[in-house]
């Protein structure tokens, strides 16, 4: 499928939000509690985040849209080292990479990660950084695939409950 990506603009912030609410409750429904999926949601994916996100010139956001009617579907943030444990410079932050379960298996991953090390490229990175749910085996396999390789474990909390990450990096 010919998936179009493109560099989010403001006005795709509540776009953004949707997909991320959204991608957030497939992945992790009946995995964390419930009302843990929507405060963190709630308070980690609204609009105005990503809105700032799209303004800052150290971020970069990319949108993944449907070839037929240009629904939203998918999403990266790429931005400054937040809460991964030791960094050092040139390190960049895939703080977000998402799709909704109608573009799994169709590659979308695979060019939203590579459009992603590109863009960290660009950003002047030299690693990319990423944390993730130590429980979330897919993903850490689509990491591993990628190169990224575990560095660090952290806590980290959605909604009112501590879980297990792991942080992953790779040279860009």
């Amino acid at each position: 499928m010919a998936w179009r990506l493109r560099r989010a603009e403001t006005g795709d912030a509540p776009a953004l939000s949707l997909v991320a609410a959204a991608s957030f409750l497939e992945t992790f429904a009946g995995i964390l509690a419930g009302d843990d999926i929507v405060a963190h949601v709630t308070n980690k994916s609204a609009p105005v985040a990503f809105a700032d996100w799209i303004a800052d010139p150290a971020s970069i956001v990319m949108i993944a849209t449907h070839p037929d009617g240009g629904a939203p579907v998918g999403y990266t943030v790429l931005t400054t080292p937040d809460d991964v444990g030791e960094t050092r410079p040139g390190d960049v932050e895939l703080r977000r990479i998402y799709t909704l379960s109608i573009a799994r298996g169709t590659g979308l991953g695979a060019a939203l990660m590579a459009h992603a090390i590109t863009d960290a490229r660009g950003l002047g990175g030299s690693r990319m950084l990423l944390g993730v749910f130590a429980g979330n085996h897919r993903a850490r396999a689509f990491y591993e695939r990628h190169g990224f390789s575990v560095i660090a474990d952290r806590r980290f909390r959605v909604g009112v409950t501590w879980h297990d990450d792991r942080v992953y990096a790779r040279d860009v």
